[in-house]
């Protein structure tokens, strides 16, 4: 009689437990941060609480939102840092001197061209060969767009931005009165023109992969906001200016040049960029983007 009683509560425990167990499981279609967790607090840092299914312009907050495709960042452990002994700095070099350890790439002639009509990147001899000048010229060019590594050579991305930005014509793009956000989708590059006359000269832009098109249209920014989290693709959006159906303007979170993984329709900037143009715009600001995005 007292097995069949010890029996008994043993399995009355075990029913609680697991009705319990059941109770506290995480249901993902209750209310919360939609898969993301919690948002921080602040008027920056809210979450969109935004669904995976495109909807029309609206001035209010955008219904989703589609930035790059990148992991959800994962925090780390900060290691207690350690002193190390600096060193002095190296003697400068001359760039009279031939371009001791800077190779020279397979595209150094047009590199060398593109970048003689850019302008801004200092002297460049357009002869194909390289030298001094040209390398520090490379280089300057491969830092202001974000192209690893900063070695001064002219490889098949240094080439690609150098022709995109040097075929741009800002002309192309029927500017409004006020300020105008002016996107070639075709060239994949960005810029911004106020009264006929640009204000942020063409820089590097990626937009939507295969099946994620960023359409071309006019539109105008309806919203923003200096840190914007996506709740369908869990990241943040730094700089972000929405201006349709969730696609909006905003820092990547991944390397700008990778074009395989594109966007999810927005458009992707580099740092500076993204801060420029966050300076730039506003609610209401005028955006045109023309042409279509190669192989979407």
């Amino acid at each position: 009689m007292k097995h069949v009683r010890i029996t008994s509560r043993l399995v009355a425990l075990m029913v609680v437990a697991l009705v319990g167990a059941g109770a506290c499981a995480f249901d993902p279609q209750a209310g919360g941060g939609g898969g993301g967790g919690a948002a921080p607090a602040g008027a920056a840092e809210q979450s969109t609480g935004a669904s995976g299914t495109p909807g029309p312009d609206q001035r209010g907050r955008p219904a989703t939102i589609a930035p790059t495709r990148a992991p959800t960042p994962k925090p780390t452990r900060n290691a207690t840092p350690k002193p190390t002994r600096s060193k002095p700095p190296a003697p400068a070099t001359s760039t009279a001197a031939p371009a001791a350890g800077c190779p020279q790439g397979e595209h150094q002639r047009a590199v060398e061209t593109y970048l003689a009509r850019l302008g801004g990147f200092g002297s460049v001899n357009v002869d194909g060969r390289q030298s001094a000048a040209d390398c520090a010229a490379i280089k300057k060019f491969q830092r202001r767009y974000g192209i690893r590594p900063v070695q001064g050579r002219a490889g098949p991305t240094t080439y690609d931005v150098a022709q995109r930005l040097a075929t741009t014509d800002p002309a192309r793009c029927k500017a409004g009165t006020g300020t105008t956000f002016c996107v070639d989708l075709t060239r994949q590059t960005v810029w911004a023109v106020r009264g006929g006359k640009v204000i942020m000269a063409p820089t590097v832009t990626r937009t939507g992969m295969s099946g994620y098109r960023t359409p071309a249209g006019t539109y105008k920014v309806n919203y923003r906001n200096p840190r914007e989290w996506s709740d369908p693709y869990e990241v943040w959006l730094p700089y972000w200016q929405h201006f349709t159906q969730g696609m909006g303007f905003h820092e990547t979170t991944t390397y700008l040049h990778e074009k395989s993984i594109g966007s999810h329709g927005c458009v992707n900037l580099l740092h500076a960029d993204a801060v420029r143009m966050w300076e730039l715009g506003k609610v209401g600001t005028r955006v045109v983007l023309i042409g279509r995005r190669p192989g979407t």
